[in-house]
């Protein structure tokens, strides 16, 4: 499996993995404030953007190292790994997957606003995020994501239109697979054996992915680091990307 892609800038190699239901275009703000001091690559996961479509009728759906996999067999096609990795959300999700299953193609790893694992009762919550979608449509569960995702503020602006345009747009499978993988993460027993650099990055006012639940990651990977961006939201990367970039440039330098 190749994945869509995009590489700009010049430096020591950086990847960008995107939120559930999102897609690399949303990554450019980011990239293009990491691209003045490094490669990045932004990368569109399966099921998603421009990379091959899901099924929403598949018996057996994705979990996240399926798509660690994918993204792991993307980076031995571009020969661009050893990389720093940043995930958000379902990307930080995807990236412990690849810091543990192909630690040779991770130099450094920077898991936001995301969870190493969830209780018996989010599990159930998340699934039906999937499921929902998938029996409902798109439209049924975009006025909760939005709430969940971007500060009112921010929402007062129509900054989170784009986003929501494009999951009402895109075709679902991407989603109904992504949030059976969320449902099913359990990477807490697997941290204590990632050695890379790892900073986790925590938006202060996040409703997804709260700071207790990002700080679990740090507190189980040796010698990692965590941050909180003031303000910021589960897209912190949106709203705040000038504050998240800063953090990034300075852990990698």
């Amino acid at each position: 499996m190749t994945l869509n892609y995009t590489l700009k800038g010049h430096g020591a190699p950086v990847l960008l993995l995107h939120p559930v239901g999102s897609s690399l275009s949303f990554m450019e703000p980011l990239a293009d404030l990491l691209s003045q001091h490094h490669q990045v690559m932004s990368m569109d996961l399966r099921g998603h953007g421009q990379s091959p479509r899901l099924s929403v009728d598949d018996e057996q759906l994705m979990d996240l190292d399926d798509f660690a996999k994918d993204v792991h067999d993307t980076l031995a096609h571009a020969q661009f790994p050893p990389c720093a990795v940043v995930g958000f959300s379902f990307g930080g999700m995807i990236a412990q997957s690849l810091a543990y299953l192909y630690p040779q193609d991770v130099s450094a790893l920077i898991p936001c606003a995301c969870p190493c694992t969830l209780s018996d009762e989010l599990r159930i919550i998340t699934a039906k995020r999937g499921t929902d979608a998938k029996h409902h449509g798109m439209g049924a569960i975009i006025e909760a994501t939005m709430e969940r995702w971007f500060t009112p503020a921010f929402r007062a602006t129509e900054g989170h239109l784009a986003i929501e345009e494009h999951l009402l747009s895109a075709h679902p499978g991407g989603w109904v697979h992504g949030w059976n993988a969320i449902s099913k993460i359990h990477q807490l027993p697997r941290l204590p054996h990632i050695k890379q650099p790892t900073l986790c990055i925590a938006g202060e006012v996040d409703l997804s992915s709260p700071i207790e639940v990002v700080g679990q990651i740090a507190n189980n990977i040796p010698q990692a680091k965590l941050e909180v961006v003031a303000g910021a939201p589960h897209m912190l990367f949106m709203e705040q990307p000038h504050k998240v970039a800063d953090l990034i440039k300075a852990f990698l330098k």
